[in-house]
């Protein structure tokens, strides 16, 4: 049976002849005989969608796609950068015109009703706030994205414009065209909020620069960093805030938008700090043709409050904030993954009581401090490593010696058994099993080199005998 060719999209020229997606391609060639077409690539225009989604960034960092073919951008907060919504809307436009794109655009104040003025409304449109309603009543049911059912019966009941249903008891028009109509024209109106899958979480805390000539030079990206910076501490700074993530978007003529991200161990807002962790990422951005804009975001923002000085009027820093600046280097040099302490986790199990916690600040989970007459060895192996030639004189005895890399150690001095039994109600973990029973000594061989060791099993256990393994070591 062969495949019916169908007409996948429509431009504005095509639907002026009454085309439409869906359609024909036999029948659309008989109303338009002059038609030129092209085979579909729906994944090449996904592809083209996540580009241009994320060229938008360059005018809100909350953008989110919709569909094959729009896109919302939710400029709350960001549309004075360029002097206003208007102003904006005339920048988007004229850089799209630029790159060749067709396009619609419209602003309400929810997501329903900018979506249904760019589709079904006229181009541009400004909504002002609050007032979508009036704007809205004209267009058709579709413009509420409806079920393709409830469309479809609406179009049988002859209504034609979005006015006649809101006329409708809403009890009624639920009942007859489902509850999924209801909450459209509710989104629509701004009484149900509408989710959005944005593609990096929205922020009010934005700052822009944008330059008359774009600049290409590494001192001037180091320089406008250091101002866009400025800017956006200052706002946090007016809302009494820090940020433990800030982010950079150089916007590049050719549309590109180069993200530089910088983390930082405790929210701060000091602007030339940050501006220092952004110096080593700005040399590695290829400015090509020219930068033309920077925008600065941040993210993960808390309260942070001011310290009291004093009696001379100085403000010395906490002990921990002494310490970030130095983090934060090593941290945005190395990766904030091999930047960390360890916190105690309640678990007797030398493994399991230990977690990897932030450098700086409190640890996500609290849990009682290590028992200082348990001490635990400055270096704690991933596995224990087993021993060779281990010799004691009683099962319950430390060992007298023993071979560890190929090293024979003399034990001068021991202390010990602390015996670890098994936590019943965990697995295995790596290549010795907690489900023995484990007697530690802490040793101390004729170098003065201090070892954590232990025996695993019991003696007289035909199934499991006996094993020396090396745990750790002290300083």
């Amino acid at each position: 049976m062969a495949a019916v060719r169908r007409l996948h999209a429509v431009n504005t020229a095509g639907q002026r002849l009454g085309l439409f997606a869906g359609q024909k391609a036999t029948d659309a060639m008989a109303r338009a005989p002059e038609l030129v077409n092209a085979e579909a690539e729906p994944e090449a225009d996904a592809r083209a969608l996540d580009a241009l989604v994320d060229w938008c960034v360059r005018f809100s960092p909350a953008v989110a796609p919709d569909g094959a073919d729009s896109l919302f951008l939710d400029i709350t907060g960001v549309s004075h950068l360029w002097g206003g919504e208007a102003e904006m809307m005339a920048d988007f436009r004229q850089r799209l015109l630029a790159a060749g794109l067709p396009f619609r655009l419209a602003i309400a104040d929810t997501p329903g009703a900018a979506w249904a003025l760019a589709h079904y409304g006229r181009d541009g449109t400004i909504a002002p706030p609050g007032g979508q309603a009036d704007l809205l009543k004209p267009l058709p049911p579709a413009a509420l994205r409806l079920e393709p059912e409830a469309a479809a019966q609406l179009d049988r009941l002859g209504f034609r414009q979005l006015g006649q249903l809101m006329e409708i008891p809403r009890g009624p028009l639920g009942r007859r065209f489902g509850a999924h109509t209801l909450t459209r024209l509710d989104q629509a109106l701004g009484r149900w909020k509408e989710a959005l899958a944005f593609r990096r979480p929205p922020t009010p805390f934005v700052a822009r620069l944008a330059f008359f000539e774009p600049i290409s030079a590494p001192e001037d990206m180091a320089r406008v960093s250091a101002d866009v910076c400025a800017r956006l501490c200052a706002k946090l700074e007016t809302h009494g805030r820090g940020a433990r993530r800030f982010e950079l978007g150089f916007c590049r003529v050719d549309g590109k938008v180069l993200p530089l991200s910088v983390g930082l161990a405790l929210p701060g807002r000091d602007a030339a700090r940050i501006a220092k962790l952004f110096v080593p990422k700005v040399e590695t951005v290829d400015p090509g043709f020219g930068i033309d804009a920077v925008l600065a975001w941040a993210y993960e923002v808390e309260p942070i409050g001011g310290r009291q000085a004093d009696a001379l009027g100085s403000l010395a820093p906490a002990p921990e904030e002494s310490l970030a600046p130095l983090v934060d280097r090593l941290a945005n040099r190395l990766g904030a993954e091999r930047v960390w302490r360890a916190a105690p986790v309640e678990s007797h199990v030398p493994e399991r009581a230990v977690a990897r916690t932030p450098a700086l600040g409190a640890p996500k989970t609290a849990a009682k401090p290590w028992d200082p007459e348990t001490p635990r060895p400055v270096r704690l192996f991933r596995r224990p490593e087993p021993l060779e030639q281990v010799m004691a004189l009683t099962p319950d005895e430390p060992p007298r010696q023993f071979r560890w890399r190929g090293r024979m150690h003399q034990v001068r001095r021991a202390e010990g058994p602390e015996r670890i039994g098994d936590e019943w109600w965990r697995r295995e973990i790596g290549d010795v099993s907690v489900n023995q029973v484990r007697d530690y000594y802490r040793v101390e061989d004729a170098d003065g080199a201090r070892f954590w060791l232990f025996r695993a099993g019991l003696y007289g256990d035909p199934e499991a005998p006996p094993k020396w393994w090396l745990h750790g070591l002290f300083g």
